[in-house]
């Protein structure tokens, strides 16, 4: 039988477990032009006996960048500073992707640089407000991409997968989830369009997959994973036809071969079937009442998935797969300080060896 500890080889990566660091934004990248610091060097090795780290989404490009001090991967100065992260990872033994997260229409305006504005498929504003620099604000109206600005989103992309392994990341996660920009394009909420990019299944599912493509064509398929959360209704998205949707979407993701489909679970049904469909490897975000725990672990044993993701436990457990395997004890996740601040509640977590 397959246990959660075993090694398993992603697309080629030989890594030392099932289980899975996912990007979970933490907000300290207080670096200069939103770079990476000595402490998230430090968070993420202390980390490293995951099978696999995906980092905090990074933004692709300017206009991508929707919160405060979260990081991009489109500057030289943001390679080198992610490069320290890397480097402490590596040395610790992880393996580490990035994630690479456009916001399109959810965001800020005032981060943004003179004369941008958020990108969407439509300009349609996402109901409700966002905390800002200046508190509880309204969502803005995004800008609609044409379809050559599309396009060059796309390019955008690709040119941030291969900063990132000009960064020494072992690959990179591309963002179509939570609704943000790709999962925008998914949601027919969202999506209004009537061009090559919406107006159907198809056209809706075709941003998603060109991302894809390009990045993998970038940087290689084997490097190349993607998120998705069919169903989860943050940032005023609304996706009725499911099932017909990410049928269709892994259908297209099969035609690039990515390493692994990451799937943030809302309906066991849908994720049997995703599972059936997808070629690569399954990774799981299984739906709990509160956050993925040890009880999940039998999910790779009956082989509902390749892999599990982690992600309060694994916030405030450096150790965690030590700990699943000795059947704890856990620390407890501080929600009040998972965005932002100090080093307290970061990287102060103690391991079990302290």
């Amino acid at each position: 039988m397959t246990t959660p500890f075993d090694p398993i080889d992603l697309a080629g990566l030989r890594l030392r477990n099932r289980l899975v660091m996912p990007a979970m934004g933490r907000a300290r990248a207080f670096g200069p032009g939103g770079t990476a610091t000595d402490s998230m060097a430090t968070y993420y090795a202390q980390r490293a006996t995951a099978g696999l780290i995906v980092t905090e989404g990074s933004w692709p490009s300017a206009v991508g960048q929707g919160f405060p001090h979260t990081p991009g991967l489109h500057s030289a100065e943001q390679i080198a500073a992610w490069r320290r992260v890397t480097d402490a990872v590596h040395a610790a033994g992880g393996t580490v992707f990035a994630q690479l997260a456009h916001v399109g229409r959810i965001g800020d305006p005032d981060l943004l640089p003179e004369g941008l504005i958020h990108v969407a498929p439509s300009a349609i504003a996402a109901p409700g407000q966002l905390f800002t620099v200046h508190g509880m604000q309204d969502f803005s109206t995004p800008r609609e991409l044409t379809s050559q600005q599309v396009r060059e989103t796309i390019a955008d992309f690709a040119r941030a997968a291969r900063n990132a392994v000009e960064a020494g990341f072992d690959g990179v996660e591309v963002h179509a989830a939570y609704g943000y920009l790709i999962h925008q394009f998914l949601a027919p909420s969202s999506n209004l369009r009537t061009d090559e990019w919406g107006g159907s299944v198809e056209g809706r599912v075709r941003f998603a997959a060109e991302v894809v493509a390009a990045v993998s064509a970038a940087i290689g398929a084997q490097r190349t994973g993607i998120r998705v959360s069919p169903g989860v209704r943050y940032n005023g998205i609304e996706e009725p036809d499911l099932e017909p949707t990410y049928a269709h979407l892994v259908r297209r993701l099969n035609e690039t071969g990515p390493a692994y489909l990451h799937l943030v679970e809302t309906s066991r049904d849908l994720t049997d079937l995703l599972r059936k469909e997808f070629s690569g490897t399954f990774i799981l975000n299984p739906a709990t009442d509160g956050f993925t725990s040890a009880a999940d672990l039998t999910l790779i044993e009956d082989g509902t998935a390749d892999m599990l993701s982690f992600g309060a436990l694994f916030l405030a457990n450096p150790d965690l797969p030590a700990r699943l395997r000795a059947g704890g004890p856990y620390n407890t996740p501080d929600t009040t300080t998972y965005y932002g601040g100090t080093d307290e509640g970061f990287i102060d977590y103690p391991s079990l060896d302290a």
